[in-house]
């Protein structure tokens, strides 16, 4: 339920409605430029930056966030924290008018930060709850939850915006603005839900006293690097997580850029497109967790990522909206399998007893330094090119390095326990 909370955040807000009212905002303000150091940057760049510089910050301190929350057993509690403060910073949008236009840098920043900082204490659950045989079925309905849920947030959300007459108001802007308090309401509400439900977390143990809490928590992630550095089949899972997650995040990021300047497509057909994407998600989901349970989790993922290949390679020669319909119902097929199965996957190679969000903080620095690197890849492609159509190639050898690094790992070792 809480891929139902969150995923919301992640559509409304990271993908379909905050970004075009941003640069409506910003065009609406005449502001084109935003001063950057010693000189200036477009608004759309500073608003990639922004996103951007959230995920660089949330993988410095996670790492250090999750293994203190081992150490004092009270996960249960930054998973909160990250909650209330990212559902709030979404509520905080409705305050992103043409007055202060900074606001729409700082809340998109907060949101995201806490969104990604609360998915690391989240999944470090999913071995808990879960026995091994259950953990890739209970993962795809998650995300299927959560790609049903944020759909029916961003239908609503739409209905709403296109018919202000229905509320009295000319203009969609204030409907625009309530659907972030919408949106923050119910990533806090459904949020709140799910940790009732959750467990709280152990207490790890490996803290003496004399040293603190701070420096046993640096202890406790060299532990854990050096437990990767000893199973080679983990390191190699995370380097085909890297690249896979920075094909697929690239692909949401870019799908409705895509859309517009590859293909000229109006805003209408891009919104359905992604609704497209969500609701094959749900089938994707369910599908591959069917997949593993003949194939195997690694034969599953490495299936996955060839057919992402395929799809790359194919969204390179499209040209009307009609096969870039066709592509989006691909690209929800594989990215509803992609991501549930990569996070049960990982889940099974770790160590049956104790905690793992510190395990889980460094999948989740995979994920995020991954998207950095996709978006500078395909930024720095297109700004050689001209040709944002070669990007389909690029994302291509992304996912030919996942299968790559996947067919070397075997999922029956399991990483060994921390020491108490």
């Amino acid at each position: 339920m809480y891929d139902w909370a969150n995923s919301s955040y992640s559509l409304v807000i990271g993908t379909a409605i905050f970004p075009i009212y941003y640069a409506a905002v910003m065009e609406g303000a005449d502001k084109w430029t935003f001063p950057f150091f010693w000189g200036e940057i477009s608004t759309t760049a500073a608003y990639t930056f922004a996103v951007a510089a959230s995920f660089l910050t949330i993988s410095v301190f996670t790492p250090y966030l999750s293994a203190l929350a081992e150490l004092a057993g009270n996960k249960k509690s930054f998973m909160r924290a990250f909650i209330w403060t990212g559902a709030a910073a979404c509520a905080g949008m409705f305050f992103f008018t043409s007055d202060v236009l900074w606001w729409g840098l700082l809340s998109p920043y907060i949101a995201s930060l806490c969104f990604s900082g609360s998915l690391v204490f989240y999944n470090s659950y999913l071995p808990e709850i879960a026995p091994t045989e259950q953990q890739d079925a209970l993962s795809a309905k998650g995300f299927a939850l959560g790609y049903l849920g944020s759909s029916l947030v961003l239908i609503v959300a739409l209905f709403c915006i296109q018919n202000p007459a229905w509320f009295g108001i000319e203009g969609a802007g204030l409907i625009t603005r309530c659907s972030f308090v919408v949106v923050g309401l119910w990533w806090f509400g459904w949020g709140e839900y799910a940790l009732t439900r959750l467990p709280d977390g152990q207490h790890a143990g490996g803290m003496v006293k004399e040293k603190g809490w701070i420096p046993a928590a640096y202890q406790r992630l060299f532990d854990v690097v050096s437990k990767f550095r000893n199973m080679p089949g983990a390191t190699r899972f995370l380097l085909g997580f890297f690249f896979a997650s920075a094909g697929v995040q690239t692909v949401i990021l870019i799908a409705s850029l895509f859309g517009t300047k590859a293909l000229g497509l109006e805003t209408g057909a891009l919104i359905t497109t992604i609704l497209l994407i969500q609701f094959v998600g749900i089938l994707g989901s369910w599908l591959f967790s069917k997949l593993s349970q003949t194939l195997g989790n690694v034969k599953a993922l490495i299936l996955s990522a060839a057919l992402w290949v395929v799809i790359c390679a194919m969204a390179y020669f499209i040209q009307n909206e009609s096969q870039f319909y066709a592509l989006g119902a691909a690209v929800g097929l594989v990215l509803g399998g992609i991501q549930s199965l990569a996070r049960s996957s990982f889940s099974k190679l770790l160590p049956t007893e104790g905690e793992h969000v510190t395990y889980f903080s460094f999948y989740d620095i995979a994920e995020k330094l991954a998207t950095v690197f996709g978006m500078v890849a395909i930024g720095w492609m297109e700004t050689r090119t001209g040709d944002l159509r070669l990007s389909a190639a690029l994302l291509s050898v992304f996912f030919l390095m996942a299968v790559v690094f996947w067919s070397g790992v075997k999922m029956e070792q399991k990483l060994p326990p921390l020491t108490e």
